[in-house]
């Protein structure tokens, strides 16, 4: 069924967008304001980024404490590297791409200009196995890593305790003598 359904069948037509120009601050509140994770960065019709809730949250923690928001575009934080689709590729296609790619939403491109834009949510709304399948996955993941935790507690690898480092009550890991959760440990 996939394969008969377009992407220019799903896409979203009106879909959010603002100048690359604008600052995050004007950035954040249109989304809030659409009720969108994302905005496309246009001038007239043409592509030219992507900024989504994560590329806000990056500059708010990665920026300086006294920078000004609203002196930083929205082009300096978006998606430089943006994946497109044409749209007459099937739904299939495109989860292959966002799949791939790591990506959840992709601007639909013909004769070199955007048209639309399409998002997992709108892939799932007409392939709803996509995300039972998905879903399954993830239980047998959640209690194959319930097995592993079980299995390492027993030969006393990880132990349940407060942190070493952050002070959080978590099952914790050996690493370098000090019991540490599984953020400060990758944080190291």
């Amino acid at each position: 069924m996939e394969n008969r359904i377009r992407v220019g069948d799903v896409m979203t037509r009106k879909f959010a967008s603002t100048d690359p120009d604008s600052n995050i601050l004007d950035c954040a509140k249109k989304m809030i304001k659409n009720r969108v994770g994302s905005l496309v960065l246009k001038k007239g019709e043409e592509l030219k980024g992507i900024i989504t809730e994560k590329d806000i949250i990056w500059a708010l923690t990665k920026k300086p404490k006294n920078c000004d928001f609203e002196k930083i575009t929205a082009k300096e934080v978006a998606t430089k590297k943006v994946y497109t689709i044409k749209p007459e590729s099937s739904l299939k296609e495109a989860l292959q791409k966002m799949n791939k790619h790591k990506i959840r939403r992709m601007p639909v491109i013909s004769n070199k200009y955007i048209i639309g834009y399409i998002t997992l949510k709108d892939i799932v709304k007409f392939i709803p196995e996509i995300f039972d399948s998905n879903r399954e996955y993830e239980k047998i993941r959640e209690e194959y890593e319930k097995i592993q935790r079980s299995d390492f507690a027993k030969k006393g690898i990880f132990i349940e305790s407060p942190c070493e480092e952050c002070g959080n009550f978590d099952i914790l890991e050996l690493v370098d003598g000090r019991n540490l959760c599984e953020s400060c440990k990758d944080e190291m």
